[in-house]
């Protein structure tokens, strides 16, 4: 089913691979797995984000827009990503972000300094009225003559959600090529936009696979609710078939863990297997988690042998720099 794409400035590295994992496929003991290598979208734009901070930026130049405001953890990956996306194409970011308790200037934190970022810190407390608090920000900028462009959170919305909408029609691709049935994508979820796009893209051009969502924060039903209103708003914006709106939402709940960003040695453990055996490089706040969910549903029996299985890899090695000391 064909529809009309947005524009976007296309700043990612396209098509990431899909790759098999036979020694992480045989060491865990269940299906084969794949991993989609979205870590691979581009150096310093590595990960799933800049998917759709290509559909957002380019409504931000159409509106030209100077400054670009976005929110996330101290360490978040959708931060970094829109504020070296933001001065690739001549824009300004300010990015406010939530502090953990500490400020090192260390992996996506100094990227966001590298790149000339206002920030702003919040506490925990001050993050939960962050659309606001981005809003006030605005405000100020307009004051001064200045046109921002708000971005929320992870960048999922109905307008973000396109870029995987279109990862979607990518890996449709790859999987007709392989000429292998996949049973199921599973991925970390942390906002929403991504599975989402999944879920749209997923009908959109009939790939018959479970989209299978493991929340690394929040709970399944949040999530549920969440995605649910991101595929309400893309199919509203973009006059997209109602049956949308019927889509399963599957959420796997129980592996956040002690909490957003914060690790336990089953996840660290989990990065190091897949590091050693693959060569490939999780993170801790969102693969990593992701990954411990797969290998213990596999482990549970919810994946079997002769099972094909596709994971999104959604990147953020620069995470992996704060908390080496967890790893050795």
């Amino acid at each position: 089913m064909d529809f009309q794409v947005p524009p976007r400035v296309q700043l990612g590295i396209y098509p990431t691979p899909l790759v098999p994992t036979p020694r992480l496929s045989e060491a865990f003991g269940g299906p084969t797995i794949y991993i989609k290598r979205d870590d691979l979208t581009g150096v310093t734009l590595t990960g799933n984000k800049i998917r759709k901070i290509e559909f957002l930026l380019a409504e931000a130049q159409a509106q030209k827009a100077e400054m670009v405001i976005t929110c996330g953890g101290v360490q978040s990956n959708h931060a970094r990503t829109t504020a070296i996306a933001a001065r690739q194409l001549g824009m300004k970011a300010h990015l406010v972000l939530r502090n953990n308790g500490g400020k090192a200037l260390d992996g996506n934190l100094f990227l966001d300094r590298m790149v000339g970022a206002e920030i702003t810190f919040v506490s925990h407390e001050e993050y939960e009225r962050v659309d606001a608090i981005m809003e006030d920000i605005a405000g100020k900028y307009a004051a001064e003559g200045i046109k921002a462009y708000v971005v929320p959170e992870g960048g999922s919305n109905g307008l973000g959600a396109m870029g995987y909408v279109m990862a979607m029609q990518e890996l449709a691709t790859q999987i007709r090529e392989s000429k292998k049935k996949f049973d199921a994508v599973v991925l970390a979820v942390g906002s929403g936009g991504t599975q989402a796009g999944l879920v749209i893209g997923r009908a959109l051009y009939d790939v018959p696979v479970d989209i299978i969502g493991i929340n690394i924060c929040d709970n399944a039903e949040f999530f549920q609710q969440r995605i649910r209103e991101i595929v309400h708003e893309a199919r509203r914006r973009f006059s997209l078939p109602e049956q949308l709106e019927s889509e399963p939402i599957q959420i796997i709940d129980g592996y956040v863990g002690k909490g957003y960003g914060l690790s336990r040695q089953e996840e660290i453990v989990t990065i190091k297997q897949v590091a050693e055996l693959e060569g490939i490089i999780l993170d801790p706040v969102y693969t990593g988690k992701a990954m411990y969910g797969l290998k213990d549903l596999i482990a549970q029996g919810h994946f079997k042998q002769g099972q094909n299985i596709i994971f999104l890899h959604t990147g953020g090695i620069f995470g992996l720099f704060p908390k080496r000391n967890l790893f050795f």
